[in-house]
């Protein structure tokens, strides 16, 4: 998910990259070289890179430059990215489709049917969102565009942060700033407690006949085989009625093989929705880290991380997206007033929480599927989504804890302190 959700970025989801030969949407200027300073550089024009570039560029008093790279492995395919909000949000121009009722299906088969009022669930797709925010970027005299491979971000020798890139055209091109801001991949993820992977494929169908309620959004659906280890959900957003995405998600160590997520499609769509003739017009993948690790947000003096790499995934969910514009706003203010360059996108009580429960699934000490759907049953939708997001109080915490498993709970938060963090073995560039 893009619990950015189920579903939600794709490996490499914030890495530098443009479609390439003709000018990028919208119009930003593509800038091909040189050596210029500028107040800020990012590194990777996803989610977390434009969206910051969106925030400083309106600020109108920093100067921007997005690096993205060419045509190449670098440039992900497209991807969708979800989250909710209340009332008219500034990206409502990218949105591709949005629900005011969302739905949970237990293995029993009953259905929670929820409406999250005043919160929508909202879904983009990157190529929209990126045509959105360049097309701004475009308008903004001090924003600009550089097509280059980017290498090395570091510290510069005289201050200030340097970005090693490559040009289209070979040669070495290296941009100076005050500040950057790197939004690429780690090759290795930080050593953790507990360390899953959201892993899934979805299909965008279209149906013989009508299947589909476009008002609805189906979150989990627990009604497909569960692994020996972890937990799987079907994931539906309706776009018509006879069009729609349907994903299969695993929450568990390790990916699937195409053959094994296409089988499993086949009998989501098959034998559990029923959906009879469909063709497939497209198809999207991904892993996302599901981590207690601690991401570091500052890799030098005036070198920092953010989206994914810096720690915006919400560990127990995968939604990255909302944390994002939270932590690109933070950003845009904290340049403006002199603060921390980059909060963390997540507060503590929150990322507590979420290491218990990650834990406690990969122990197997609370059953996934009854979890998830106890938690829609007993908590006010509306609710649960702040408590997602990180917006609710204490007490509320506090009331949406004691409709957990209590026991289970209590004994995997006794016993994290004394676990020790290790690194995810052939934890690579692909997680993130």
């Amino acid at each position: 998910m893009d619990f950015d959700g189920v579903p939600g970025p794709v490996p490499g989801a914030d890495g530098a990259g443009h479609r390439g030969g003709a000018p990028a949407p919208g119009g930003a200027r593509q800038v091909s070289g040189g050596r210029g300073g500028t107040d800020v550089v990012i590194v990777g024009g996803g989610a977390s890179g434009l969206s910051l570039a969106h925030r400083l560029a309106r600020a109108g008093d920093v100067t921007v430059t997005v690096v993205e790279a060419p045509d190449g492995p670098l440039r992900p395919a497209e991807r969708t990215w979800c989250y909710w909000e209340e009332g008219p949000g500034e990206f409502d121009g990218a949105v591709v489709a949005s629900w005011s009722r969302l739905r949970v299906h237990g293995r029993d088969g009953v259905a929670v049917t929820a409406d999250p009022a005043p919160l929508r669930y909202r879904m983009l797709r990157s190529a929209s969102f990126e045509s959105l925010v360049l097309s701004g970027l475009a308008r903004r005299p001090g924003a600009r565009v550089v097509r280059a491979t980017a290498h090395d971000v570091r510290d510069g020798v005289r201050g200030g942060a340097e970005v090693h890139c490559t040009a289209p055209d070979g040669r070495a091109l290296v941009l100076r700033a005050r500040y950057a801001f790197d939004s690429r991949p780690p090759r290795r993820l930080p050593p953790a407690r507990t360390t899953l992977l959201q892993h899934f494929r979805g299909w965008f169908v279209r149906t013989a006949a009508p299947r589909f309620d476009p008002g609805v959004a189906d979150l989990m659906d627990f009604r497909v085989p569960q692994p020996r280890h972890g937990l799987a959900f079907g994931y539906l957003l309706p776009l018509a009625p006879d069009r729609a995405l349907v994903e299969y998600t695993e929450f568990s160590r390790a990916p699937l093989t195409a053959a094994a997520y296409e089988t499993a499609l086949r009998h989501y769509t098959g034998e559990v929705l029923r959906l009879g003739a469909l063709s497939v017009e497209s198809a999207e993948q991904g892993v996302i880290p599901m981590t207690d690790a601690r991401f570091p947000r500052r890799a030098g003096r005036a070198v920092f991380r953010i989206g994914a790499a810096g720690g915006a995934t919400r560990p127990a969910t995968g939604y990255t997206f909302a944390a994002v514009q939270r932590q690109s706003r933070q950003v845009a203010r904290a340049l403006g007033e002199g603060g921390e360059v980059v909060p963390p996108p997540h507060g503590r009580r929150a990322l507590a929480m979420d290491a218990v429960l990650l834990r406690a699934l990969d122990t197997g000490r609370v059953d996934g599927p009854d979890f998830f759907t106890g938690l829609f049953r007993r908590v006010p939708a509306e609710r649960l989504l702040r408590f997602l997001d990180g917006a609710t109080s204490p007490w509320e915490e506090v009331g949406i804890g004691l409709r957990t498993p209590v026991g289970p709970m209590l004994r995997t938060a006794a016993e994290l302190p004394f676990l020790r963090r290790r690194t995810t073995p052939g934890s690579g560039e692909d997680p993130l």
